[in-house]
């Protein structure tokens, strides 16, 4: 395959930055995405130029770095897919593939293609944890807890923290990621005594960050690459109004 790229590189978070095309020959239908990058990558740096600098880490869609818009689309066309995941036997012979970086206030451009998603931490640090000591790990059947109620905490529990909900929102909300973090552990036992206070700290948190206001638009369910349900979203503004109700006695 012959692919013509069409980069976005930016050398600091002052500097401008502008979209600079590379060919792309002889590119394998059966790499990844973050795999033809380190190819481009090789090439540049034969010819004494600057590498393309984007973030990767696990490369199994799990660990959530790998924040790239690809045509528009957070991770790139496939659903599902991390931008690690994604294969170039989805493009064909003679694309032109647009490449840039998550764009919202609260993920400002470090360089190229790489973004500060440091707001994410301290959203999780405002209150995405249990704060009592449990001790030992206790047996997995000493709380019983219905399948279906289990099952839905997983779903939640499987966010990567990426970004892409942010990225794909109109209003560059990060409301699924926030819900995701508060409802995986609020549907269990163990994480209800702080349920109501975790929603309003978390929420109050994603706001300081200059995220924007959630409007139902849906963007972010159809961009993540673990297909967070939205009612997760639902679960977050009925425990954050509990929260605003009882802060207010």
């Amino acid at each position: 395959m012959n692919l013509t790229l069409h980069v976005w590189r930016q050398a600091g978070p002052s500097e401008a930055g502008r979209l600079v095309t590379y060919d792309a020959p002889d590119v394998s239908p059966e790499m990844s995405f973050l795999e033809m990058l380190d190819v481009v990558n090789e090439r540049l740096i034969e010819r004494g130029q600057e590498p393309i600098a984007f973030d990767h880490d696990c490369r199994e869609g799990i660990c959530g770095s790998c924040s790239l818009v690809i045509n528009g689309v957070p991770h790139g066309p496939r659903r599902g897919t991390a931008t690690c995941q994604l294969h170039m036997r989805t493009f064909s012979d003679g694309d032109h593939i647009w490449i840039e970086p998550f764009r919202a206030r609260a993920f400002p451009i470090v360089r190229d293609l790489i973004v500060d998603r440091s707001a994410f931490d301290r959203i999780i640090q405002t209150g995405g944890f249990i704060g009592v000591s449990t001790g030992s790990a206790p047996d997995a059947n000493a709380i019983p807890i219905p399948k279906a109620v289990a099952d839905r905490s997983m779903d939640a529990a499987a966010c990567i923290g990426c970004g892409a909900c942010v990225a794909a929102c109109p209003n560059a909300s990060a409301m699924l990621f926030t819900a995701a973090k508060i409802s995986h552990l609020g549907l269990l036992p163990q994480g209800r005594p702080e349920r109501t206070k975790r929603a309003l700290a978390m929420v109050q948190r994603m706001d300081l960050e200059h995220f924007g206001g959630c409007t139902n638009y849906g963007e972010c369910h159809t961009a993540c690459p673990k297909e967070i349900p939205l009612e997760t979203i639902a679960l977050l503004n009925r425990d954050y109004l509990k929260a605003s109700l009882v802060s207010r006695d």
